[in-house]
């Protein structure tokens, strides 16, 4: 299976489309709360997983809900690196970003910290990957364990974003009636924060 380099200029042009007004920024995805739902990946809310079989309980979640996302063969994968300047720098990305997102090709910088002096910017890398169970297992074990951040994980024509992050995952669906149906067929894996967080 091979991933498509992506076109920035047409995924630009899409997401403002899909989600006009809206952050690229995936920690920022929670924004669109008309439309997101949050889930935890491990019973109790516990932030990490610390044995295999606790692995297992991670991974199962991500699959079960991107299983009843995904639609089509393949998905978007955006993954992030970060620098002082406006364009990325090579490599661009963290070495266990690159090993567990090899295709990324870079797609758009947001700046994160305007401060003189301290200003920070994320840069996006992306392609389309082919879709199947556990292909993405080795990108959401490092997110898991807090290696890699800000990944996000969309229907290639951007219907909805999934934004896997250390504890769970951010979902955000095309209409609050698409993300109430997902939140109350996984009712066990909200949070019991009055925002959802």
């Amino acid at each position: 299976m091979i991933d498509v380099v992506i076109d920035p200029t047409r995924l630009s042009a899409l997401w403002d489309q899909r989600w006009p007004g809206c952050s690229k920024l995936p920690f920022e995805l929670r924004e669109i709360r008309d439309r997101w739902v949050r889930f935890h990946a491990l019973p109790g809310s516990k932030r990490y997983p610390d044995t295999e079989a606790e692995y297992g309980i991670v991974l199962a979640r991500h699959h079960t809900i991107l299983a009843e996302l995904v639609t089509r063969p393949a998905v978007l994968v955006i993954t992030a690196g970060y620098s002082a300047q406006p364009a990325p720098q090579e490599p661009g990305r963290s070495a266990e970003t690159i090993s567990a997102h090899p295709s990324g090709a870079y797609w758009t910088s947001i700046c994160i910290d305007d401060e003189p002096g301290f200003e920070s910017w994320m840069h996006l890398y992306a392609s389309e990957t082919p879709w199947s169970r556990g292909w993405l297992d080795p990108l959401l074990r490092r997110v898991a364990d807090d290696v890699i951040g800000n990944v996000l994980v969309c229907d290639v024509d951007l219907g909805w974003l999934y934004h896997p992050y250390d504890g769970g995952m951010d979902v955000v669906l095309a209409t609050s009636a698409d993300r109430d149906a997902l939140r109350s067929r996984h009712q066990d894996w909200l949070s019991a924060h009055l925002q959802g967080l």
